[in-house]
């Protein structure tokens, strides 16, 4: 393999680069606000919808606080916005606890949006804003006290708004963003029972699952952790919980388990020596499956079970977190390879994702780098766009906002 010299990450030039692009991204979704929160952005930079979504609001406050660490002007007013948007406002259910989808009050209460309050809370208050704390503590007790099950030691996924009628299913994408939320919280508070919350996690989705299914992840199950192959096939297209194999998430998931492993080092645990094994296999899997499976360059949303493209559309968050995953592997391991990856991923990124003209960047294109619109029709944050230009800025760490301040 020929040398390609000093990792991009390394170099100067290319951290400005990704430094100017996370400033870009934070601009431009600066016209999301809306007066309970955040609201959805279209394609071209304008508001479609000026109700606040809770998802959107968190992972504002999340981004923003990190933002904040970095001492981006302006960035506090808006992270502060979405914290008290989250703890005063219409999407916290003031008479059952937690937080609706947005603010007519009308959905299932979801372990996935829960997780991404949390993360926030974390976020915000190691970035020590004012009601950092406040919202930190508020979400975990409502993990605590609704959708941690002990004897799984996974999060359940969903509920009624009254927490009656918990979800007969099992899935790994609210566990992937309970996993970071997780490891986000040990930051925050010090305490051990959030890292080895994520630790558990990690074991079951990132190692035991896809010990027993070819090193893939599938993704659905029952409430007895029976595989549902046919889960989403009517709708294989959604966004959170599609039909089939998603190869990005096999992507994440090794980022995770990179990032557990950096927890454990960081407190003096114990690291079982799979961690670091699983997270090479799944992105090795994630590239094998999803980059390129039909000559066209970028990774496809989902496959199915025999490795045909499902939906093969390229997702923003796919190939962020391909980036992501390839750069922290690199420095733990120092193979090249994972440096092609990351060099691969962030070209691609590049040459079709980022929009210059109208701002952010595409949701989505086709396979040809055109825009589509067939899992994300409008762009709703800049969690995972605004993430993939901080990471190669901060060590391995648990959290982003806990790298940002070594």
């Amino acid at each position: 393999m020929a040398d390609i010299g000093a990792s991009w990450a390394d170099r100067e030039g290319h951290r400005a680069w990704l430094r100017a692009e996370g400033r870009r991204l934070l601009d431009h979704y600066r016209s999301a606000r809306v007066p309970a929160g955040f609201a959805t952005l279209g394609n071209d930079g304008t508001m479609v919808d000026h109700t606040a979504k809770a998802i959107i609001t968190a992972r504002m406050v999340h981004c923003y606080s990190l933002a904040a660490i970095m001492g981006v002007p302006g960035a506090t007013p808006l992270a502060d916005h979405g914290i008290d948007a989250l703890l005063d406002g219409p999407l916290r259910d003031a008479e059952h606890g937690g937080w609706f989808a947005d603010s007519s009050g009308s959905s299932r209460k979801q372990a996935y949006l829960h997780a991404f309050v949390a993360l926030a809370g974390a976020s915000a208050a190691i970035a020590d804003r004012p009601r950092g704390q406040e919202l930190m503590r508020a979400a975990t007790d409502v993990i605590d006290d609704h959708f941690w099950i002990a004897g799984e030691e996974v999060l359940q996924p969903s509920f009624a708004v009254d927490w009656s009628d918990p979800e007969a299913y099992r899935g790994a994408n609210c566990c992937m963003h309970g996993t970071e939320a997780c490891l986000a919280l040990a930051d925050a508070t010090g305490e051990d029972r959030w890292l080895d919350r994520a630790l558990s996690m990690a074991r079951r989705f990132g190692h035991d699952i896809p010990a027993a299914h070819d090193d893939r992840l599938p993704e659905h199950f029952d409430a007895e952790w029976t595989l549902l192959p046919d889960y989403g096939s009517e709708h294989p297209a959604d966004d959170t919980r599609p039909y089939g194999l998603t190869p990005g998430h096999f992507a994440e998931w090794g980022g995770l388990l990179v990032k557990v492993e950096a927890a454990l080092l960081a407190r003096g645990r114990p690291v079982p020596d799979w961690l670091l094994r699983q997270a090479v296999v799944l992105l090795d899997k994630a590239m094998e499956q999803g980059w390129s499976p039909d000559g066209k360059p970028g990774m496809v949303y989902t496959v199915g079970w025999s490795g045909e493209i499902s939906v093969p559309v390229r997702a923003y968050w796919v190939q962020a977190e391909t980036a992501n995953t390839a750069l922290m592997l690199h420095r733990r391991t120092g193979k090249v390879r994972f440096e092609e990856t990351y060099r691969l991923a962030w070209d691609y990124i590049a040459a079709t994702l980022i929009d210059r003209e109208a701002g952010g960047w595409r949701h989505e294109v086709d396979a040809d780098g055109q825009p589509s619109r067939v899992v994300y029709p409008n762009r709703e944050d800049l969690y995972h766009d605004f993430q993939a230009t901080v990471t190669p800025l901060i060590p391995v760490s648990a959290s982003v906002a806990g790298g940002l301040l070594k």
